[in-house]
């Protein structure tokens, strides 16, 4: 399946962040939207970064709670791993697996079109499977009816 396939069934929403934007609101958008990182984008809507939930714990962590003062612009990582919409998802996966992250932007040119998150890769998955396992248990049943057992 490709990415752009695994988009269509997703909200056409991606919530991001300004460079400027404070820890604790990044913080209140994760938690109140239920998601673990947000594509940083410039005035533009170019991708320019992403910062992760793991991303601020561990800085709230090592700043002693002390980190008021800084922004997402502070903690985002600008070295970025992207995939395109004409990716295969496993290939996506593997990006993930390899680099340990939980989360893919998918991009057009510049600007993020989506996000692919681990759990997208394992409901896909699981979909893939159940199916899988429908067809075969029909097959067999048609098998069992046909008395070619």
């Amino acid at each position: 399946m490709l990415v752009k396939a695994l988009l269509e069934n997703k909200s056409k929403e991606v919530i991001t962040a300004a460079p400027k934007t404070s820890i604790d609101e990044a913080m209140g958008i994760l938690i109140e939207k239920k998601i673990g990182c947000l594509p940083v984008v410039d005035d533009n809507k170019k991708l320019i970064g992403i910062i992760s939930d793991k991303d601020i714990f561990e800085k709230v962590y090592q700043t002693k709670g002390k980190y008021e003062k800084l922004t997402v612009e502070d903690l985002m990582k600008t070295e970025l791993i992207v995939g395109l919409p004409d990716d295969d998802i496993n290939y996506i996966a593997g990006i993930m697996e390899k680099n340990w992250i939980r989360h893919v932007p998918i991009v057009d040119g510049d600007n993020v079109i989506g996000m692919v998150s681990l759990r997208d890769i394992h409901r896909n998955y699981v979909k893939a499977k159940e199916l899988e396992n429908r067809y075969l248990m029909d097959m067999l049943e048609k098998r069992d009816k046909s008395g070619d057992i």
